[in-house]
């Protein structure tokens, strides 16, 4: 086995920081939240100054200080949470806690059987049976997290889907006016096709449940299987809401009088990055890769769409 000083330093260095950013987060959530997150708060943080105070232990590290980047992040952090109050608080308690765990599981897995994995074994033990308990106690009173994913998923269906068919219609017709008219007409039917799929699933969930309930009464036993408090038309609307808002992002260039699909690229671009970073922190996962996978995506999307455009053109003799 190898000593904790002969680890990765790299690798040190971000275990320690990343316990001190959390810790210093959930300090500076404590004195901007509401008294009912307090307790939560207190909990956690004294968790975190154990784990911090074993990393610079176990790997003879003595920081107290962020670095520049974890600053950044934490002031961006603190003034989401300031301007969108409980609900974002409880966001980033969620988020920060699916990041640790996997964070901490993938760590264990590639040192299990040495000193930093029988260390990490201790503090994947307090994630999941102290912090993350603690945490989903709190959110799942607050907000369901699922239906703020739902909103952003939606976002970037619209968005690359509509992006896809400006750029196909560009291709196709050249016209400006001829193209605002098929995608915004292309953009209503996919949110209203989403709006009803989201419907649909919910309502035969929603029947499901009450059945099983129903089951359960009749022949007197106990029921694990709870109603379903989401109703399905509030979420169709959601979820179609949240689709033509995405879709409007590669619309509104050719509406303000952009003339091919440059400019619609470059906008669902910079909101494809915002959204894949909003949705990687919600989910836990790695940012860059998220970003990546998206940006290609819409390129696939474009360039496929926009061949086909001029393939119609050309070949088929659509013309405007």
């Amino acid at each position: 086995m190898r000593p904790a000083s002969s680890h990765d330093p790299t690798l040190a260095r971000t275990l320690v920081l990343d316990e001190l950013f959390d810790l210093s987060l959930y300090r500076a959530l404590r004195q901007v939240t509401q008294p009912d997150v307090h307790q939560t708060l207190d909990e956690l943080i004294t968790v975190e100054t154990a784990h911090l105070a074993f990393w610079q232990k176990f790997f003879d590290l003595k920081l107290d200080r962020l670095d520049p980047g974890r600053r950044v992040k934490l002031s961006i952090m603190m003034l989401v949470c300031r301007l969108f109050g409980s609900t974002a608080v409880h966001l980033v308690l969620e988020a920060i806690e699916v990041h640790g765990v996997r964070k901490y599981l993938a760590i264990w897995r590639e040192y299990q059987g040495q000193p930093l994995g029988e260390a990490l074994r201790g503090i994947l033990m307090d994630e999941f049976k102290h912090e993350d308990v603690l945490v989903t106690a709190l959110t799942e009173r607050k907000i369901n997290a699922e239906k703020i994913r739902n909103i952003f998923l939606g976002l970037n269906d619209g968005l690359v889907e509509i992006l896809g068919a400006v750029s196909g219609f560009f291709g196709a017709f050249g016209s400006a006016t001829t193209v605002l008219i098929a995608a915004t007409t292309t953009a209503v039917a996919g949110a209203l096709s989403m709006a009803a799929g989201a419907f649909l699933a919910l309502n035969s969930e929603k029947e499901v449940k009450t059945t099983e309930i129903a089951k359960k009464v009749f022949l007197g036993e106990e029921s694990e299987v709870t109603p379903m408090e989401e109703s399905p038309l509030a979420s169709a609307l959601v979820v179609g809401g949240a689709y033509i808002t995405g879709a409007l992002v590669p619309v509104l260039p050719v509406l303000l009088g952009a003339r091919d699909a440059l400019f619609s690229v470059i906008t669902a671009g910079l909101m494809v990055i915002l959204v894949s970073t909003i949705l990687s922190f919600l989910s836990g996962m790695d940012i860059r890769r998220r970003i990546a996978l998206n940006l290609i995506i819409i390129t696939i999307a474009v360039s496929v769409s926009y061949g086909i455009g001029i393939v119609a053109k050309n070949y088929w003799g659509i013309a405007v």
